[in-house]
């Protein structure tokens, strides 16, 4: 699988999964864009290690909440590096708490970062990939969209709703041989989930039929094949990676 002279513009890819993504774009050959809106030392650090590795990088700092802002910074990559040929939709965050007492703030955060930015950053690249007829969108979901999870009502409504983004999507965007597909992590081990007690991490793992958390690297590499060509008759599907947690379609 090759992505050489491609460019692919990650969200949220300074840290876990999205790191782990842009490194795995990169030793494939596409010149990687890595969004963030709050870390940029982590950013930095996702760009050096993808240089030591022999491929090309830059950084690319915006909100995918912010339209104004999106639409900017997909203009300025499409300037000075010729266009975007992959999108993966991955920045997202998460604000705990069961729904009879989560504020109104909290509910709009996480929608507005998780689904909503990626609508927005769609929508932003949508129009040259339509007229090159040619590209790939990969939207980043969750298992708790399948399952659902207690204290995560907002969480798992974007995540669900991703899904249900990624299908119209991909039936509107097919006539120009643009594809749209999700992957569907399960419990992997980044900074969103290192916070949790030992007690919760095993009873998650009790859950898991492989019997352990995931890797950044187990996402990464199901995100590259959806990038290449091999899937290219691929589009509205979403892949579960999550070691047996959850097996439904």
């Amino acid at each position: 699988m090759t992505l050489d002279g491609q460019v692919a513009l990650v969200t949220g890819g300074s840290r876990g999964i999205g790191r782990a993504v842009c490194l795995r774009l990169a030793t494939m050959g596409a010149r990687v864009g890595i969004n963030y809106v709050s870390n940029p030392a982590a950013a930095e650090e996702t760009l050096a290690a993808i240089r030591a590795g022999g491929g090309t990088g830059f950084l690319a700092p915006f909100d995918v909440a912010d339209g104004r802002a999106v639409q900017e910074a997909v203009k300025a990559i499409t300037d000075r590096h010729g266009g975007i040929d992959i999108l993966v939709n991955n920045a997202g965050i998460t604000r705990d708490g069961l729904m009879a007492r989560m504020k109104e703030d909290d509910w709009d955060a996480v929608i507005d970062t998780n689904l909503k930015g990626t609508f927005l950053c769609s929508k932003a690249v949508m129009r040259p990939m339509m007229k090159k007829r040619q590209g790939r969108i990969i939207n980043i979901t969750s298992v708790i969209g399948f399952l659902g999870n207690a204290g995560q009502v907002n969480y798992g409504a974007a995540k669900a709703g991703i899904v249900g983004l990624t299908k119209s999507m991909a039936r509107e965007l097919a006539p120009r041989n643009v594809t749209v597909n999700a992957v569907a992590p399960g419990y992997i081990v980044t900074d969103m989930t290192s916070g949790l007690g030992e007690d919760i991490q095993a009873a998650i793992q009790a859950q898991i039929p492989l019997g352990s958390l995931g890797r950044p690297e187990d996402v990464a590499g199901v995100v590259a094949f959806l990038a290449s060509k091999d899937a290219a008759y691929m589009t509205g599907q979403t892949l579960h990676v999550n070691g047996g947690m959850y097996m439904g379609n």
